[in-house]
């Protein structure tokens, strides 16, 4: 693995590799920095408690949730087909709250934080695509993530498309079994997508009008599904997915209905903390999700 030229990578240098990467706007997320806040509820399945005892994921909840554009740059057009869509959403109460971070692509694009940086340090402007070439080719899972997009049509909805929490988190279930899952959020319904003659007509913002009519007609409703896992599955690489995913046995969780947009303000007081997991749900093991925390909260104050 190619390591950063810049010394040993933290959280607070992945932030920084981030905003240079954008252009370094200023007062806005370091990474899926366009996007919408919403609000809805959370109705479980009667199946959610085999899966975990979380009380995030089998009691009736509000949510507060945002949809988001990847990248840090708030003015990405909803048309590039290169960044992912994201979405994040917080179910319980505040004695058993869970915020759950998912975006449109199976898999993250660095398996280490040394991996990450690198990527991002080989994409600060001015681009050199030799250095690019060159670090894909010593590290060809960091093109995992691009290839998945890219094979892909363009998504036409934030409430048509599958989402993913890329790590293994270890459940447990109301009767103290604990497994990995990974987290699934699909559409009620098919994914929407986008042909490239029909990206082509399309606005800048035709995400956000897209979502506005869906709400105003009852049609932004997401199940949550959990991914069982099986012996042997990768846990601690968020580069590669587990064998067979799309086709293995899956557990709706529950459903998410958007009701109504919230002020920006609502998502953007605070962060989505991964960490924040309601007893039932645990951390998960690998590099990458440890240091979500304190990135995001190194993220938050930057943009104060």
């Amino acid at each position: 693995m190619s390591e950063s030229p810049n010394g040993a990578a933290t959280p607070a240098s992945i932030v920084e590799a981030l905003k240079a990467v954008a252009g370094r706007p200023t007062n806005v997320r370091a990474s899926f920095a366009k996007g919408w806040c919403v609000r809805g509820t959370y109705t479980p399945s009667d199946k959610a408690g085999n899966v975990t005892r979380s009380r995030s994921f089998t009691r009736p909840s509000r949510v507060l949730a945002r949809f988001s554009v990847g990248g840090g740059n708030p003015d990405v057009a909803d048309t590039n087909r290169q960044v992912l869509r994201g979405f994040s959403f917080r179910l319980g109460n505040e004695a058993h709250r869970s915020d759950i971070l998912t975006q449109s692509a199976p898999v993250h694009f660095a398996r280490t934080l040394e991996q990450m940086l690198a990527f991002l340090e080989a994409r600060i402007p001015p681009l050199n695509e030799a250095r690019i070439a060159a670090f894909s080719s010593a590290n060809p899972e960091t093109l995992n993530q691009a290839d998945y997009v890219a094979a892909r049509q363009l998504p036409g909805s934030f409430a048509g498309t599958t989402y993913w929490g890329v790590h293994a988190f270890p459940a447990t279930s109301t009767n103290g079994e604990t497994r990995f899952i990974k987290f699934k959020v699909a559409p009620v319904g098919d994914d929407f997508t986008l042909t490239e003659q029909e990206a082509d007509t399309m606005p800048a913002d035709f995400l956000h009008h897209d979502l506005k009519g869906r709400i105003a007609t009852g049609d932004a409703r997401l199940n949550v599904m959990a991914l069982l896992d099986r012996p042997g599955d990768p846990v601690m690489d968020v580069t590669v997915r587990w064998p067979d995913e799309d086709s293995r046995e899956e557990v709706r969780l529950g459903t998410i209905v958007i009701t109504a947009f919230e002020p920006n303000e609502a998502c953007d007081a605070s962060i989505f903390d991964p960490a924040n997991l309601a007893d039932g749900i645990g951390h998960p093991p690998d590099e990458i999700f440890a240091a979500r925390r304190t990135g995001y909260a190194i993220s938050l104050a930057k943009r104060r």
